[in-house]
Protein backbone atom coordinates (compact mmCIF):
# COMPACT_ATOMS: atom_id res chain seq x y z
CA UNK A 1 0.00 0.00 0.00
CA UNK A 2 2.40 2.84 -1.18
CA UNK A 3 1.86 6.42 0.22
CA UNK A 4 2.89 9.74 -0.28
CA UNK A 5 6.33 11.00 0.80
CA UNK A 6 9.38 13.02 0.36
CA UNK A 7 12.27 11.61 -1.89
CA UNK A 8 14.81 13.43 -2.57
CA UNK A 9 15.78 13.90 -6.92
CA UNK A 10 19.02 11.17 -6.05
CA UNK A 11 16.08 8.60 -5.28
CA UNK A 12 17.91 8.64 -1.51
CA UNK A 13 15.63 8.92 1.13
CA UNK A 14 16.97 10.58 4.80
CA UNK A 15 15.72 7.31 6.80
CA UNK A 16 14.00 4.19 6.26
CA UNK A 17 12.27 2.52 9.16
CA UNK A 18 11.89 -1.20 8.77
CA UNK A 19 8.87 -2.09 11.30
CA UNK A 20 5.61 -0.52 11.02
CA UNK A 21 4.63 -2.04 15.03
CA UNK A 22 3.98 1.05 17.43
CA UNK A 23 7.59 1.77 18.07
CA UNK A 24 8.40 2.22 14.08
CA UNK A 25 5.40 3.58 13.48
CA UNK A 26 5.81 6.49 15.92
CA UNK A 27 9.63 6.49 14.85
CA UNK A 28 8.62 7.62 10.60
CA UNK A 29 6.42 10.12 12.54
CA UNK A 30 9.22 11.40 15.00
CA UNK A 31 11.61 11.37 11.85
CA UNK A 32 9.06 13.16 9.24
CA UNK A 33 8.45 15.98 11.53
CA UNK A 34 11.69 16.48 12.04
CA UNK A 35 11.62 17.44 7.98
CA UNK A 36 13.10 14.35 7.23
CA UNK A 37 12.22 12.29 3.85
CA UNK A 38 10.98 8.75 5.61
CA UNK A 39 10.37 5.07 3.98
CA UNK A 40 8.16 3.04 6.20
CA UNK A 41 9.03 -0.71 5.37
CA UNK A 42 6.34 -3.51 7.01
CA UNK A 43 5.65 -6.53 5.73
CA UNK A 44 1.87 -6.58 7.18
CA UNK A 45 -0.05 -3.80 8.02
CA UNK A 46 -1.92 -3.70 11.07
CA UNK A 47 -5.55 -4.67 10.84
CA UNK A 48 -8.30 -1.80 11.99
CA UNK A 49 -8.82 -1.31 15.50
CA UNK A 50 -12.07 -2.25 16.59
CA UNK A 51 -14.30 -1.33 19.83
CA UNK A 52 -16.09 -4.09 20.23
CA UNK A 53 -12.93 -6.70 19.94
CA UNK A 54 -10.54 -5.24 22.54
CA UNK A 55 -6.98 -6.20 21.82
CA UNK A 56 -5.24 -8.66 24.59
CA UNK A 57 -2.24 -7.05 24.60
CA UNK A 58 -2.34 -3.71 26.08
CA UNK A 59 0.48 -1.02 27.62
CA UNK A 60 0.63 0.74 30.23
CA UNK A 61 1.55 4.06 29.03
CA UNK A 62 4.04 6.49 30.69
CA UNK A 63 3.46 10.51 30.72
CA UNK A 64 6.40 11.31 28.53
CA UNK A 65 5.28 9.07 25.74
CA UNK A 66 1.98 10.22 25.76
CA UNK A 67 3.15 13.60 25.37
CA UNK A 68 5.40 12.40 22.86
CA UNK A 69 2.61 11.06 20.47
CA UNK A 70 0.93 14.10 21.30
CA UNK A 71 3.77 16.60 19.68
CA UNK A 72 3.28 14.29 17.06
CA UNK A 73 -0.73 14.44 16.82
CA UNK A 74 -1.94 10.83 17.69
CA UNK A 75 -2.24 11.21 21.31
CA UNK A 76 -5.94 12.64 21.26
CA UNK A 77 -6.85 10.25 18.93
CA UNK A 78 -5.91 7.33 21.33
CA UNK A 79 -7.65 9.12 24.05
CA UNK A 80 -10.81 9.74 22.49
CA UNK A 81 -11.38 6.38 21.19
CA UNK A 82 -10.53 4.19 24.22
CA UNK A 83 -7.83 4.64 27.00
CA UNK A 84 -7.68 4.45 31.09
CA UNK A 85 -6.31 6.41 33.26
CA UNK A 86 -4.74 4.99 36.30
CA UNK A 87 -4.19 7.17 39.23
CA UNK A 88 -2.67 4.93 41.52
CA UNK A 89 -0.24 1.57 42.05
CA UNK A 90 -0.62 -1.25 44.36
CA UNK A 91 2.06 -3.61 44.67
CA UNK A 92 2.74 -6.51 47.30
CA UNK A 93 3.73 -10.10 47.96
CA UNK A 94 1.82 -13.13 48.53
CA UNK A 95 4.44 -14.83 51.16
CA UNK A 96 3.29 -11.06 53.87
CA UNK A 97 4.52 -7.95 54.43
CA UNK A 98 4.89 -4.84 53.70
CA UNK A 99 2.73 -2.89 49.90
CA UNK A 100 4.60 -0.59 47.99
CA UNK A 101 2.09 2.26 46.52
CA UNK A 102 1.95 5.13 44.25
CA UNK A 103 -0.44 7.63 44.52
CA UNK A 104 -1.04 10.24 41.70
CA UNK A 105 -2.09 12.66 44.49
CA UNK A 106 0.88 12.38 46.46
CA UNK A 107 3.02 12.80 43.73
CA UNK A 108 1.55 15.65 42.37
CA UNK A 109 0.26 14.34 39.28
CA UNK A 110 -3.18 13.72 38.33
CA UNK A 111 -2.71 10.45 36.97
CA UNK A 112 0.13 8.01 36.63
CA UNK A 113 -0.28 7.02 33.16
CA UNK A 114 -2.79 5.18 30.92
CA UNK A 115 -3.49 1.41 29.77
CA UNK A 116 -4.19 1.68 26.09
CA UNK A 117 -4.64 -0.91 23.68
CA UNK A 118 -1.57 -1.80 21.18
CA UNK A 119 -4.12 -2.05 18.28
CA UNK A 120 -5.60 1.26 19.14
CA UNK A 121 -2.12 2.74 18.97
CA UNK A 122 -1.23 1.17 15.78
CA UNK A 123 -4.18 1.94 14.32
CA UNK A 124 -4.13 5.57 14.60
CA UNK A 125 -0.28 6.23 14.59
CA UNK A 126 -0.56 4.50 10.48
CA UNK A 127 -3.69 6.66 9.98
CA UNK A 128 -1.40 9.78 10.77
CA UNK A 129 1.69 8.02 8.17
CA UNK A 130 0.00 9.63 4.89
CA UNK A 131 -0.63 13.49 5.94
CA UNK A 132 3.23 13.37 7.68
CA UNK A 133 4.55 12.61 4.35
CA UNK A 134 5.74 8.95 5.28
CA UNK A 135 6.08 6.65 2.42
CA UNK A 136 4.56 3.93 3.54
CA UNK A 137 5.76 0.25 1.52
CA UNK A 138 3.88 -2.57 2.71
CA UNK A 139 3.59 -5.87 2.38
CA UNK A 140 7.54 -5.90 1.76
CA UNK A 141 10.29 -7.13 3.45
CA UNK A 142 14.39 -6.87 3.57
CA UNK A 143 15.70 -9.79 1.90
CA UNK A 144 19.32 -7.83 1.65
CA UNK A 145 21.43 -4.59 2.76
CA UNK A 146 24.39 -3.22 1.89
CA UNK A 147 26.50 -0.52 3.94
CA UNK A 148 29.26 2.03 3.51
CA UNK A 149 30.19 5.53 4.69
CA UNK A 150 27.52 7.23 2.69
CA UNK A 151 24.67 5.15 3.11
CA UNK A 152 22.54 2.47 2.80
CA UNK A 153 21.02 0.09 0.60
CA UNK A 154 17.98 -2.27 0.63
CA UNK A 155 16.64 -4.87 -1.41
CA UNK A 156 13.24 -5.80 -0.78
CA UNK A 157 11.50 -8.89 -1.38
CA UNK A 158 9.52 -7.47 -4.52
CA UNK A 159 12.77 -6.59 -5.90
CA UNK A 160 12.18 -2.89 -4.96
CA UNK A 161 15.75 -1.43 -4.01
CA UNK A 162 15.75 2.00 -1.19
CA UNK A 163 18.86 3.73 -0.64
CA UNK A 164 18.79 6.21 2.66
CA UNK A 165 21.54 8.11 4.62
CA UNK A 166 20.22 5.89 7.81
CA UNK A 167 18.29 2.35 8.30
CA UNK A 168 16.42 2.34 11.92
CA UNK A 169 15.74 -1.11 12.71
CA UNK A 170 12.35 -1.85 14.06
CA UNK A 171 11.53 -5.02 13.27
CA UNK A 172 11.33 -6.63 16.24
CA UNK A 173 13.00 -9.46 18.79
CA UNK A 174 13.78 -11.45 15.70
CA UNK A 175 15.04 -8.73 13.60
CA UNK A 176 16.36 -9.38 10.21
CA UNK A 177 17.86 -5.96 9.62
CA UNK A 178 19.69 -6.07 13.25
CA UNK A 179 21.08 -9.88 12.38
CA UNK A 180 21.88 -8.42 8.52
CA UNK A 181 24.12 -5.33 10.28
CA UNK A 182 25.93 -7.89 12.46
CA UNK A 183 24.17 -6.26 15.44
CA UNK A 184 25.22 -9.14 18.30
CA UNK A 185 22.45 -9.84 20.92
CA UNK A 186 22.91 -12.11 24.43
CA UNK A 187 20.28 -12.72 27.16
CA UNK A 188 18.63 -15.68 28.21
CA UNK A 189 14.81 -17.66 28.18
CA UNK A 190 12.84 -17.08 31.13
CA UNK A 191 10.59 -20.48 30.88
CA UNK A 192 7.95 -18.26 31.74
CA UNK A 193 4.79 -17.53 29.75
CA UNK A 194 2.76 -13.74 30.16
CA UNK A 195 -1.08 -15.18 30.33
CA UNK A 196 -3.02 -12.36 29.21
CA UNK A 197 -6.81 -11.39 28.61
CA UNK A 198 -9.62 -9.45 30.35
CA UNK A 199 -11.87 -10.22 33.63
CA UNK A 200 -14.79 -8.39 35.33
CA UNK A 201 -13.79 -7.89 39.11
CA UNK A 202 -16.91 -8.04 41.98
CA UNK A 203 -15.87 -4.54 43.51
CA UNK A 204 -14.32 -1.92 41.08
CA UNK A 205 -10.70 -1.27 39.96
CA UNK A 206 -10.49 1.47 41.56
CA UNK A 207 -8.01 3.31 38.45
CA UNK A 208 -5.58 1.59 40.11
CA UNK A 209 -2.82 -0.46 38.59
CA UNK A 210 -2.44 -3.97 41.20
CA UNK A 211 0.25 -6.46 41.05
CA UNK A 212 0.82 -9.20 43.25
CA UNK A 213 4.13 -11.46 43.51
CA UNK A 214 3.97 -14.89 43.72
CA UNK A 215 6.38 -17.83 43.51
CA UNK A 216 5.43 -18.57 40.17
CA UNK A 217 5.78 -15.32 38.95
CA UNK A 218 3.58 -11.56 39.30
CA UNK A 219 0.40 -11.23 38.32
CA UNK A 220 -0.69 -7.55 37.22
CA UNK A 221 -4.10 -6.61 37.39
CA UNK A 222 -4.70 -3.77 35.24
CA UNK A 223 -7.49 -1.31 35.03
CA UNK A 224 -9.72 -0.93 31.96
CA UNK A 225 -13.08 1.19 30.89
CA UNK A 226 -16.23 -0.11 30.66
CA UNK A 227 -15.56 -1.44 34.54
CA UNK A 228 -13.00 -4.24 33.07
CA UNK A 229 -9.38 -4.89 34.06
CA UNK A 230 -6.79 -6.34 31.87
CA UNK A 231 -4.43 -9.43 33.16
CA UNK A 232 -0.85 -9.93 32.65
CA UNK A 233 -0.02 -13.53 34.17
CA UNK A 234 3.57 -14.58 34.92
CA UNK A 235 3.52 -18.39 35.00
CA UNK A 236 6.19 -21.07 34.44
CA UNK A 237 5.58 -22.77 30.82
CA UNK A 238 4.21 -26.15 32.34
CA UNK A 239 1.73 -23.77 34.67
CA UNK A 240 0.73 -21.25 31.81
CA UNK A 241 -0.37 -24.54 29.29
CA UNK A 242 -2.10 -26.17 32.51
CA UNK A 243 -4.06 -23.02 33.02
CA UNK A 244 -5.12 -22.10 29.76
CA UNK A 245 -6.78 -25.41 29.22
CA UNK A 246 -8.92 -24.67 32.44
CA UNK A 247 -12.71 -23.64 31.45
CA UNK A 248 -13.73 -20.01 32.49
CA UNK A 249 -14.84 -20.91 35.65
CA UNK A 250 -12.21 -22.93 37.33
CA UNK A 251 -9.26 -20.39 35.60
CA UNK A 252 -11.65 -17.76 36.98
CA UNK A 253 -11.57 -19.44 39.94
CA UNK A 254 -7.54 -20.30 40.04
CA UNK A 255 -7.59 -15.98 39.31
CA UNK A 256 -9.39 -14.92 42.23
CA UNK A 257 -7.06 -17.42 44.42
CA UNK A 258 -3.68 -15.92 43.08
CA UNK A 259 -4.98 -12.21 43.25
CA UNK A 260 -5.59 -12.94 47.02
CA UNK A 261 -9.37 -12.13 46.08
CA UNK A 262 -8.20 -8.43 46.66
CA UNK A 263 -10.92 -7.30 44.28
CA UNK A 264 -13.32 -9.98 45.44
CA UNK A 265 -14.77 -12.68 42.91
CA UNK A 266 -12.49 -12.14 39.43
CA UNK A 267 -14.86 -13.82 36.38
CA UNK A 268 -12.91 -14.06 33.03
CA UNK A 269 -14.48 -12.08 30.70
CA UNK A 270 -12.17 -12.71 26.98
CA UNK A 271 -11.12 -15.28 25.13
CA UNK A 272 -7.09 -15.86 26.86
CA UNK A 273 -4.00 -16.15 25.09
CA UNK A 274 0.28 -16.61 26.44
CA UNK A 275 3.67 -15.43 25.00
CA UNK A 276 6.80 -16.40 25.81
CA UNK A 277 9.01 -14.52 27.79
CA UNK A 278 12.83 -13.97 27.89
CA UNK A 279 15.22 -11.01 28.34
CA UNK A 280 17.57 -10.13 24.81
CA UNK A 281 19.51 -7.27 24.69
CA UNK A 282 22.00 -6.00 21.96
CA UNK A 283 25.61 -5.33 22.54
CA UNK A 284 25.69 -2.61 20.49
CA UNK A 285 22.78 -0.41 18.84
CA UNK A 286 24.49 1.10 15.74
CA UNK A 287 26.64 -0.74 13.18
CA UNK A 288 27.52 2.00 10.41
CA UNK A 289 24.34 3.84 9.00
CA UNK A 290 22.03 1.04 11.10
CA UNK A 291 20.35 1.14 14.35
CA UNK A 292 18.21 -0.57 16.40
CA UNK A 293 15.77 0.65 18.33
CA UNK A 294 12.66 -0.54 20.31
CA UNK A 295 12.45 -4.43 20.42
CA UNK A 296 14.78 -5.00 18.22
CA UNK A 297 17.25 -4.02 20.68
CA UNK A 298 16.18 -5.11 24.15
CA UNK A 299 13.13 -7.08 25.32
CA UNK A 300 13.04 -7.09 29.03
CA UNK A 301 10.46 -8.99 31.15
CA UNK A 302 6.77 -7.35 30.87
CA UNK A 303 6.84 -6.75 35.26
CA UNK A 304 6.45 -3.28 34.93
CA UNK A 305 4.99 -2.97 31.77
CA UNK A 306 8.05 -0.77 30.51
CA UNK A 307 8.97 -2.41 27.11
CA UNK A 308 7.36 0.17 24.95
CA UNK A 309 7.91 2.84 26.93
CA UNK A 310 11.82 2.14 26.61
CA UNK A 311 11.54 1.46 22.99
CA UNK A 312 9.50 5.13 22.51
CA UNK A 313 12.31 7.05 24.50
CA UNK A 314 14.62 5.43 22.29
CA UNK A 315 12.63 6.97 19.40
CA UNK A 316 12.01 10.53 21.23
CA UNK A 317 16.28 10.25 21.67
CA UNK A 318 16.65 9.44 17.97
CA UNK A 319 14.20 12.58 17.59
CA UNK A 320 16.05 14.99 19.84
CA UNK A 321 19.23 14.20 18.06
CA UNK A 322 18.30 15.32 15.18
CA UNK A 323 16.23 18.68 16.54
CA UNK A 324 19.79 19.46 18.14
CA UNK A 325 21.75 18.85 15.26
CA UNK A 326 19.32 21.06 13.22
CA UNK A 327 19.30 23.81 15.35
CA UNK A 328 23.48 23.90 14.90
CA UNK A 329 23.05 23.79 11.14
CA UNK A 330 25.25 20.52 11.77
CA UNK A 331 24.65 17.12 10.17
CA UNK A 332 22.54 15.14 12.18
CA UNK A 333 23.72 11.74 10.61
CA UNK A 334 27.60 11.73 11.57
CA UNK A 335 28.96 8.97 13.64
CA UNK A 336 29.87 10.46 16.63
CA UNK A 337 25.80 11.75 17.04
CA UNK A 338 24.73 8.14 16.62
CA UNK A 339 26.98 6.78 19.02
CA UNK A 340 26.69 8.91 21.60
CA UNK A 341 22.97 8.48 21.08
CA UNK A 342 23.38 4.79 21.53
CA UNK A 343 25.15 4.92 24.16
CA UNK A 344 22.68 6.70 26.38
CA UNK A 345 19.63 4.89 25.46
CA UNK A 346 21.89 1.16 25.80
CA UNK A 347 23.01 2.26 29.19
CA UNK A 348 19.24 3.20 30.41
CA UNK A 349 17.81 0.14 28.77
CA UNK A 350 20.36 -2.25 29.96
CA UNK A 351 20.16 -0.46 33.30
CA UNK A 352 15.89 -1.37 33.21
CA UNK A 353 16.41 -4.48 31.66
CA UNK A 354 18.76 -6.10 34.33
CA UNK A 355 16.76 -4.17 37.39
CA UNK A 356 13.26 -6.33 35.92
CA UNK A 357 15.34 -9.40 35.60
CA UNK A 358 16.44 -9.47 39.53
CA UNK A 359 12.96 -8.41 40.84
CA UNK A 360 11.68 -11.18 38.89
CA UNK A 361 14.32 -13.40 39.96
CA UNK A 362 14.27 -11.86 44.07
CA UNK A 363 10.36 -12.24 44.16
CA UNK A 364 9.46 -15.60 41.52
CA UNK A 365 10.88 -18.21 43.76
CA UNK A 366 9.70 -19.48 47.67
CA UNK A 367 13.29 -19.90 49.20
CA UNK A 368 13.14 -19.21 52.86
CA UNK A 369 15.57 -16.15 53.30
CA UNK A 370 14.33 -14.71 49.88
CA UNK A 371 10.51 -14.77 51.15
CA UNK A 372 11.26 -13.25 54.50
CA UNK A 373 13.23 -10.45 53.52
CA UNK A 374 11.10 -9.25 50.39
CA UNK A 375 8.01 -8.12 51.50
CA UNK A 376 9.51 -5.94 54.54
CA UNK A 377 11.82 -4.85 51.66
CA UNK A 378 7.76 -3.34 49.64
CA UNK A 379 7.01 -2.12 52.83
CA UNK A 380 10.34 -0.40 53.62
CA UNK A 381 10.08 1.59 50.47
CA UNK A 382 6.44 1.98 50.78
CA UNK A 383 7.00 4.21 53.97
CA UNK A 384 9.72 5.99 52.24
CA UNK A 385 8.28 8.70 49.80
CA UNK A 386 11.74 10.24 48.76
CA UNK A 387 12.32 6.56 47.64
CA UNK A 388 8.78 6.08 46.47
CA UNK A 389 9.27 8.96 44.71
CA UNK A 390 12.76 8.36 43.15
CA UNK A 391 11.54 4.84 41.65
CA UNK A 392 8.12 6.46 40.14
CA UNK A 393 10.37 9.05 38.23
CA UNK A 394 12.44 6.45 36.95
CA UNK A 395 9.10 4.21 35.88
CA UNK A 396 7.57 7.51 34.45
CA UNK A 397 10.05 9.02 32.01
CA UNK A 398 11.68 12.41 32.64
Amino acid sequence: MPAGGRVNRRGRSDVIVVGGGVVGATCALALAGRDLEVVLVEGQAPAPWSAQQPDLRVYAFAPDNAALLAQLGVWQAVRDARAQAYRRMRVWDAAGGGELCFDADRLGRSHLGWIVEHALLADRLWAALPAAGVQVRCPARVEAMEQDASGVRLRLDDGTRLDARLVVAADGAASTVRQLAGLPVHGHDYAQRGLVGYLRSERPHEDTAWQRFLPSGPLAVLPCTAGRSSIVWTLPNAEAARVLALDDAAFSRELTTAFGARLGQLQIDSPRAAFPLKLQLARQYVEGRVLAIGDAAHVVHPLAGQGVNLGLRDVAGLRQLVADAQARRAEWDTPHRLQRWARTRRSENTVAAYTFDGINTLFSNDELHTTLARGPLLGLAGKLPPLTNLLWRRAAGP
